[in-house]
């Protein structure tokens, strides 16, 4: 499903040049549910970045699902982020002037042809996506109006617009309180049951222990890379 080889990326200013990633190999199959975990600055974010296509300049081979991006053009690349690759942020990124369902449709709106997807009813695929995350009942709710784990929820429905196959997280619970945070961590453990390959890029120990693959990164070199035992049932 996912695939690097000797990875590195090298960012320059006109003081210097840092090495945020040194020859990464990781691969990870199709329905994972991991963590990469890491301090600040040890590559972890950049390395999200990479797999999501969001940074292409690197050296090295990525692919995804079968595809080298490398090879693909911008175009190419965006259309394959937008139809395969769900993301989901610490900040939710959602805009308050629209309503919850608006906001689940914004990725509708910026791939062309997206109609071949989701058919046509777009409406009826984001009112399903709210639903799936519990939010039925938040249809024409403003993003201002809801909590923390609400807004979560949202961000998450809209990553789940074109289900897609991937699901790549940054810091998901970051911003929440610890209760919020675990039901966020539950509806993840959900989704990978569902068939959603899940990757949680985290330094909160409740993601990793909750996941069932832990990749530790450090100096932009994976540490350890190990399989792990998550507790059976709700997370608590």
């Amino acid at each position: 499903m996912i695939r690097l080889e000797k990875v590195s990326k090298h960012y320059r200013t006109a003081a210097r040049e840092e090495l945020a990633l040194r020859a990464v190999d990781v691969t990870i199959d199709e329905g994972e549910f991991c963590a990469i975990v890491g301090t600040s600055g040890s590559g972890k974010t950049t390395l999200l970045n990479i797999i999501g296509g969001l940074d292409r300049g690197y050296e090295g081979t990525v692919t995804v699902a079968g595809n080298d991006l490398h090879a693909m053009s911008d175009a190419e690349l965006s259309r394959f982020r937008n139809r395969h690759i769900g993301f989901v942020f610490q900040q939710f990124s959602l805009l308050d002037h629209l309503t919850c369902e608006q906001n689940v449709l914004l990725p509708f709106h910026f791939l062309k042809g997206a109609s071949d997807a989701v058919g046509a009813d777009p409406v009826k695929r984001a009112r399903e996506a709210l639903t799936h995350v519990g939010l039925a009942h938040k249809f024409g709710e403003s993003p201002r109006n809801l909590s923390g784990g609400q807004k979560q929820r949202v961000a998450i429905a809209r990553a789940l617009f074109f289900k897609p196959r991937i699901l790549l997280c940054d810091e998901p619970t970051g911003s929440l309180d610890s209760t919020t945070g675990q039901q966020i961590i539950q509806t993840f453990r959900d989704l990978n049951a569902e068939g959603y390959t899940v990757v949680i890029i985290t330094h909160e120990a409740r993601v990793s222990t909750a996941v069932r693959r832990v990749i530790h990164i450090e100096d932009g070199r994976i540490a350890s890379d190990g399989r792990t035992a998550p507790a059976e049932g709700p997370v608590s």
